[in-house]
């Protein structure tokens, strides 16, 4: 069985200065698969990245909550996480075994941070892992546009790390 897991789908990055590529329409297809995964009876992860005391992200920020977009209904698994691999100092892993889960659809923000760290770890841990090729996105950079970060990523993950899927063709 596979796990949907949403990393950082926050107040502070949806909602922020700058608005993520394609955040309308990576919004809609998380509301699907959480659809998909809730027919299948799999599990839904989200993590919120927390930052340090002092910083715009820290503790108890509302800048860290859940964008109000996703539609929650209360049975999913909400935790925080304070690095880029979702499963580093989380008990990630060790709730998707408990859950029967032995693999982790990766979705949300940002491309080459979380997405990548966290695709990354979760082969090593001994998850399959597939990668939302539609199901994950970040901002603009100065060397970088964002559609090019993430076609760059699809293409650098698929295979070694992951196995990329289209959200519509992906069932739990």
């Amino acid at each position: 069985m596979y796990a949907l897991l949403i990393l950082d789908i926050q107040v502070g990055l949806i909602h922020g200065p700058e608005k993520p590529w394609r955040c309308d329409e990576l919004l809609e297809t998380l509301n699907t698969l959480m659809d998909k995964a809730r027919s299948a009876g799999a599990p839904i992860f989200l993590a919120r990245h927390i930052g340090p005391a002092g910083s715009p992200i820290e503790p108890g920020s509302p800048l860290t909550l859940v964008a109000e977009e996703l539609k929650l209904l209360g049975g999913e698994v909400v935790f925080e996480k304070r690095r880029p691999n979702a499963f580093a100092m989380t008990d990630l892993a060790d709730n998707l075994r408990s859950s029967g889960a032995t693999g982790v659809v990766v979705t949300g923000m940002k491309t080459q941070y979380c997405v990548d760290s966290t695709c990354r770890a979760a082969r090593d841990l001994g998850f399959d892992a597939v990668l939302i090729a539609d199901g994950h996105t970040c901002f603009d950079t100065p060397l970088m546009k964002a559609e090019a970060i993430v076609t760059h990523h699809n293409a650098t993950l698929n295979g070694p790390f992951c196995q990329l899927v289209q959200a519509e063709d992906w069932s739990f």
